[in-house]
């Protein structure tokens, strides 16, 4: 009696923990081309859904700029290649960033992550599967452009925020890369965030002319998550390799990404157990194949 009194004690107690572990949002930070401070606005947007809260991770998987670790004045010890390479668990290659911001240092390792085995890619998913119900958000800082890569990590994410801003070649870009991904896969969720905005209005019309065409060519919705100003204490903290939101923390930028951030998970919605960590990676395996 007493053995099936603890056991049902044990059985309970386990409920309760899978209840209480975290469902984790996977999305990808991507923009149609380079220099419009999409890996910037990755960090500090990830740093202030971390100030509201949220235990947050970032993934830098942009192959060939990688550059989170820079940003942040940082030097990493491992990356994803030493988890490949089966030489370290996805907990040594978790790094800390400031304000105790958990990070993953990129570089070639996701190019080989399209090359490996079918036994290599389950060891390598049985290890990231640990990352679920760890973190609220997992972010992964994509490449920009069109690379093969990139256009995996967008169709595998539950959601993709696009970073353009104003120049009519980075919009332009921008909707190129909406407009391949969409014929690939309709259901991507994308959302807009537009940077360096002279101000709100000049945000404001470059949002609405994407999403205009998104809406009458792609017939798809593309709403604006938010508008960052240009901001010279920006390009001041990069200098310094510290985050704007922690190097200027009332500055225009700052106060920005903050109302985004809270924005965001305002906006949030209930999803279902198919996707976090696991749908991810089901969903990049099999593009993958």
């Amino acid at each position: 009696m007493n053995d099936q009194a603890e056991a049902l004690r044990n059985l309970v107690k386990q409920q309760e923990l899978r209840l209480e572990r975290k469902e984790t949002r996977v999305i990808t930070v991507t923009s149609g081309k380079g220099g419009v401070g999409k890996s910037n606005f990755s960090l500090n947007f990830a740093l202030s859904l971390q100030r509201l809260g949220k235990k947050v991770l970032v993934f830098d998987a942009d192959i060939g700029m990688a550059n989170i670790d820079v940003l942040m004045g940082r030097t990493s010890t491992y990356s994803l290649y030493h988890l490949l390479k089966q030489e370290k668990t996805i907990w040594d290659i978790v790094q800390n960033g400031p304000e105790g911001l958990h990070y993953i240092a990129g570089g070639s390792g996701f190019r080989d992550l399209l090359e490996l085995s079918e036994e290599q890619l389950n060891r390598f998913a049985a290890e990231i599967e640990k990352l679920h119900g760890e973190y609220d958000v997992i972010l992964f800082d994509t490449g920009a452009g069109l690379s093969k890569e990139t256009v995996k990590f967008i169709t595998a994410a539950q959601e993709t925020i696009v970073v353009t801003t104003p120049e009519p070649t980075s919009i332009t870009d921008a909707y190129a890369l909406i407009k391949m991904v969409k014929s690939m896969d309709m259901n991507v969720v994308f959302k807009l965030i537009v940077n360096r905005a002279t101000d709100q209005r000049e945000g404001k019309e470059t949002a609405d002319k994407i999403s205009l065409v998104a809406r009458r060519f792609l017939q798809s919705e593309l709403p604006t998550l938010g508008i960052v100003p240009d901001d010279s204490n920006v390009s001041k903290a990069v200098k310094r390799q510290v985050p704007f939101m922690i190097a200027f923390p009332d500055t225009e930028a700052a106060t920005a990404v903050s109302r985004i951030a809270k924005q965001y998970l305002d906006i949030q919605q209930p999803y279902s157990d198919n996707g976090g960590v696991k749908g991810f990676l089901t969903k990049l395996f099999r593009l993958t194949r």
